[in-house]
């Protein structure tokens, strides 16, 4: 009997590996694939892929390597402004003045915004006047709005950030400070993210662990109105609804999101890029990737 049930064990056991073998092969297929299009790009690309149906469908290319986070590190932002609510410290639907003087990390130094730099250049014609949370919220992650990044950075204190990112499992993504902080920059203090973080984070918000599930319900709903869709959306049907905040500064374009398609599958995206040498091409090469993936999941 006890040999019997050895044999019947070994059989479950390969039938068992047998299985898995065809998933494996695709995942392989895939990750060659992926490679072949990061060496065509003239930069460096990390990749970060995790199916929210199936947590062993996962890529990962490079996927611990350190970005400059440019503006994806608005979603942690988001993600501790609402926590902040939940804790009663704030109000999203309270007002705050809309100033355009912000304190260096380096020395306290005031220094402000240029609209010739912002990608949201209405945000300007509100400075002096109060306006919500919220509102300052949207345009942060929809249009990318600087001026309300850092007034809303101010209040949400970016150890703070870091902080809560880390209790969420991303342990290397460092938020330290506002945008434009030029005497920082020149000092190297950046805030910086890796492809492994940013789906952490995505997918914590997808999966509504990162907040209450009306929070996460509503980050969401801002997410899927992303003004930017040159990369993980771009070559993608529009039938497939992306939540997704992208990135950029020169030489680095990102963008990280999640994607739902109509049958209800969904799966979490990271693409990082920097020292883009040609930042057109390189964008649509990535968005090119981001095709891939897709085309991948639609054969799972």
């Amino acid at each position: 009997m006890t040999d019997f049930l050895k044999y019947i064990g070994i059989f479950l056991l390969m039938f068992g590996l047998g299985a898995c073998q065809p998933h494996r092969s695709k995942q392989a297929l895939l990750g060659t694939h992926i490679r072949t299009q990061i060496d065509a790009i003239d930069g460096e690309v990390a990749v970060a892929f995790q199916n929210l149906s199936d947590p062993d469908d996962r890529l990962l290319i490079h996927g611990d390597e350190t970005f400059h986070a440019a503006s994806t590190m608005k979603v942690p932002v988001m993600i501790e402004l609402f926590k902040q609510q939940r804790e009663g410290l704030i109000d999203l639907n309270d007002s705050i003045l809309l100033v355009n003087e912000f304190k260096s990390i380096v020395d306290g130094s005031p220094y402000q915004m240029s609209v010739d730099d912002d990608s949201d250049d209405v945000m300007y014609n509100n400075i002096g006047q109060k306006m919500t949370f919220y509102d300052l919220l949207y345009p942060m992650i929809t249009v990318s709005s600087n001026l309300a990044t850092n007034v809303l950075i101010e209040w949400a204190d970016a150890k703070k950030v870091t902080a809560t990112m880390r209790d969420l499992g991303a342990q290397n993504i460092e938020v330290l400070r506002g945008v434009e902080d030029i005497k920082a920059y020149e000092l190297g203090l950046s805030n910086t993210t890796t492809a492994r973080d940013l789906m952490i984070i995505m997918q914590a918000i997808a999966e509504h662990k990162a907040g209450s599930p009306a929070d996460c319900k509503e980050m969401l709903r801002i997410l899927k109105d992303q003004r930017f869709n040159e990369i993980i959306p771009f070559y993608l049907p529009d039938s497939v609804e992306v939540a997704h905040k992208t990135g950029s500064i020169t030489g680095v374009h990102h963008d990280a999101g999640i994607v739902y398609l109509p049958d209800g599958r969904s799966y979490v995206l990271v693409l990082l890029s920097k020292n883009l040498e040609n930042f057109e091409e390189g964008t649509e090469q990535l968005a090119g990737i981001s095709k891939t993936i897709y085309e991948y999941v639609l054969q799972e």
